[in-house]
This record gives structure tokens, C-alpha cells and sequence, in this order.
């Protein structure tokens, strides 16, 4: 067998099936176990209702069959009382799953093909250049296809694949932020992480059956969509750690704005912002919070977090502002907010609401996403009282 073709034993990278482990999220496997095990029960408990005794059906499922609730399982529960009339339905089930997900994956496929810019050595070379060095580096077999997508103001990139083949697409508008006024090293960490995905296995077709069900139970799928993401941030960092603080500017304020979002102070607000609700959204969503994502790629003894926020001993320097989740007394009043205006040293002239092309700018793109503690005014305290007060 030619080990440097890729096929279903040995794994899209040279490090096999299972990649590079020092990459991967200490919870992704297990998270992918859960939800195999789910799939597989799902699968048996459809056995159990086509094998269901009439009595069951009397107590309720009767009434969800007449209303098509399960529509996978004919009227009258009992119906199927040998072994290959069972095995035959529940194989047919499984077929329809698994030629669907075939479907889809195929159809995406061609869909970007018809309508993307393909890069090349004589099309996007720098941006190309940027896919290749990403599949040396993570030892992926085949170099995967890349486009660029016409984004109409989407900033968003994805990795799939079907059968052997493995494609990444950037939207133009967030492609747009590897020029020179810009910052390629954000563009490059982008890449990296997109086939980070493909390196760790994230598009498997076979990974993707296991998922089919278990990725549908509430906060387990996107558990382990979130510590997938974690997995690629950190072929994102290995392949390009420079461009860590461009990537989370971008996704947050897009790619004008991008360019003044302060790394170190968004890290921060992942250890100082808490309560219930914050955690209800970070465990309903399928990507990391963004506050959370910059605190794993600051703080690289732990490669992300899923459930909890980041001790607030983490922080390396506290906002002069209160968190959001603080109690309204502990909130200044307008005086003070304006007083420390006049204090502190202004960023930049009109860079501060923006990176342009074709403009010069002698600031580096990195220099003001790095807080600087010592330059952090004091925060307010509501002892201090109201400045305007004792004017």
C-alpha cells in the first residue's frame, strides 16, 4: 500500500489516524466517544420501538404514530416480529443517514467549485502559498483544494471534504485582511486553523455518521464542536502565533475595525465577566465565546476551556471599567469616566477607527492589541464618590 496516499486507515496526515495528540483538545475524544455512544443508542432504541409489545403502544405511542411524530416507524408498534424484518428497517434508516450525509457533502463541494476563486501558484500565489506551508506543516498527505469566496460582508472560513478530497474556503471578506496595509499574519493563522481541521480529522466522513445523532443532544454536540475548534485554534497558534491577535480583532470588529481591538483586554474580560447567563451562551454555541477563545490562545497552559471561566487571577491587568456582570452601584458615573478621558494618552489620530488599504501607516498592526498594565488608569471604586459632586 502507498502510505503517502490518504485512505480510511491510516488518515489524512502522516501521524495516522488520531493526528498529532499534543494539538488536540484534552476533551475532544472523549466528547466524540459520548456522542457515538448516543448515535449507537438512538439506533437501538429505534430497534426496541419496532420490537415494542402492543401494550406499550396502548400507553402513548400509539397517539405520536397517528400523528407522525415517528415517521421512520410504521403505525402499530409490534409490527416487525422477526429479526430480518427488523435488521431490514432499521438497515434502510441507516442507508438513508448515511447517503444523505454523502449528498450534502458532495453538493457543498460542487457548489463551491461553480462559483469560487481557486487558488493557485497562478491565482491568489500568496494566499496558496499560505495552504501549502499549513499542509507541510501539519503532515496532511495531499495538498487540500482552497477558494475564495465572495463574502458580501461575511467574515467566516470553513473546511470539508468528500470522499479523499479535502478543501478549505476563506470569504473575500476576511480574505481581504492578508495584504501588506493589513495583517497576513492573521490570514495565516486563519489558514492554519482551517486545516488544523482537516489535519485532526474534523471532516471525516466516518466521524461525521458517529456525530449524526450525538451531535443533535443539547450541549453535548456543541461541546465537542466547541472543543474542535480549540483543536484547530491550536494549529492555528503552532503554524502562525503572531497572528492570534489579528484573528480575534477581526472576528470581533471586523476587518476594518479590527486593527485597534486590544487582545490582552478582551483575554482579560474571560476571567472578570461571569454569571449564569454568560455560561448559558457559552454552552449553547458551537464556537468558543470570544473573550474565552482569546483567553486560550493568551494562556497556552491549557489548551482552551468548555465550561467554566478562566480564574480571575488570570488576567494580567483589570479594565478601569467594571464587568458587565458587576452590581449597578459598582458602575462611575459620567464625571469620572470623563475625567479619566483627559488622562489617558489617545491611541492613534483616525487609525484608531480603522485599518484602510492604500493608506501608510507607521504604527505595526500589532502594536496597540497589547495592553499595557502600567498604562491602565485605576478603576473606579464607589468610595471615590462623584467628582461632580464635590465640585
Amino acid at each position: 500500500m502507498n502510505t503517502s496516499q490518504p485512505s480510511i486507515w491510516n488518515g489524512p496526515t502522516v501521524y495516522g489516524l488520531f493526528g498529532r495528540p499534543a494539538l488536540r483538545h484534552p476533551w475532544e475524544l472523549r466528547l466524540l466517544a459520548a456522542a457515538a455512544l448516543a448515535t449507537l443508542g438512538a439506533i437501538a432504541f429505534y430497534w426496541w420501538l419496532l420490537t415494542a409489545p402492543d401494550a406499550v403502544c396502548e400507553g402513548g405511542f400509539e397517539v405520536l404514530l397517528s400523528q407522525g411524530y415517528f415517521r421512520f416507524l410504521p403505525k402499530g408498534c409490534g409490527r416487525f416480529r422477526t429479526s430480518a424484518d427488523i435488521f431490514g428497517v432499521v438497515l434502510f434508516v441507516m442507508i438513508c443517514v448515511a447517503v444523505g450525509i454523502w449528498g450534502v457533502r458532495a453538493f457543498v463541494y460542487a457548489n463551491l467549485r461553480s462559483r469560487g476563486v481557486r487558488m493557485s501558484p497562478t491565482q491568489f500565489p500568496e494566499g496558496y502559498r499560505m495552504v501549502v506551508e499549513a499542509a507541510e506543516r501539519t503532515g496532511l498527505r495531499k495538498v487540500p483544494d482552497a477558494y475564495v469566496l465572495l463574502g458580501n460582508g461575511r467574515i467566516n472560513a470553513y473546511a470539508s471534504g468528500h470522499g479523499h478530497r479535502r478543501f478549505v474556503a476563506v470569504y473575500s471578506d476576511l480574505f481581504e485582511i492578508g495584504g501588506a496595509a493589513r495583517d497576513p499574519e492573521a490570514l495565516r493563522f486563519v489558514i492554519n486553523h482551517e486545516v488544523g481541521h482537516l489535519a485532526a480529522g474534523h471532516v471525516s466522513y466516518f466521524r461525521l455518521l458517529a456525530m449524526s445523532v450525538g451531535s443533535l443532544v443539547p450541549f453535548l454536540g456543541t461541546a465537542l464542536s466547541r472543543a474542535q475548534e480549540y483543536t484547530a485554534d491550536n494549529y492555528g497558534y503552532e503554524g502562525a502565533p503572531a497572528g492570534a491577535p489579528g484573528m480575534i480583532g477581526v472576528l470581533s470588529a471586523g476587518k476594518y475595525l479590527g486593527a485597534q481591538v486590544n487582545f490582552n483586554d478582551m483575554a482579560d474580560r474571560a476571567a472578570t465577566e461571569r454569571g449564569f447567563w454568560l455560561h448559558l451562551v457559552a454552552w449553547f454555541t458551537t464556537h468558543p465565546i470570544l473573550t474565552w477563545r482569546a483567553h486560550a490562545l493568551r494562556d497556552r497552559s491549557r489548551p482552551g476551556r468548555l465550561m467554566v471561566k478562566p480564574p480571575l487571577r488570570s488576567a494580567l491587568c483589570h479594565s478601569p471599567l467594571p464587568a458587565g456582570s458587576d452590581r449597578r452601584d459598582g458602575w462611575p458615573p459620567p464625571a469620572w469616566a470623563a475625567e479619566r478621558l483627559r488622562t489617558v494618552k489617545p491611541l492613534t489620530d483616525e487609525e484608531q477607527f480603522g485599518r484602510y488599504p492604500g493608506r501608510t501607516y507607521t504604527t505595526p498592526p500589532n502594536a496597540l492589541r497589547l495592553s499595557d498594565p502600567a498604562g491602565v488608569p485605576a478603576a473606579w471604586n464607589p468610595s471615590d464618590g462623584d467628582p461632580a459632586e464635590r465640585a
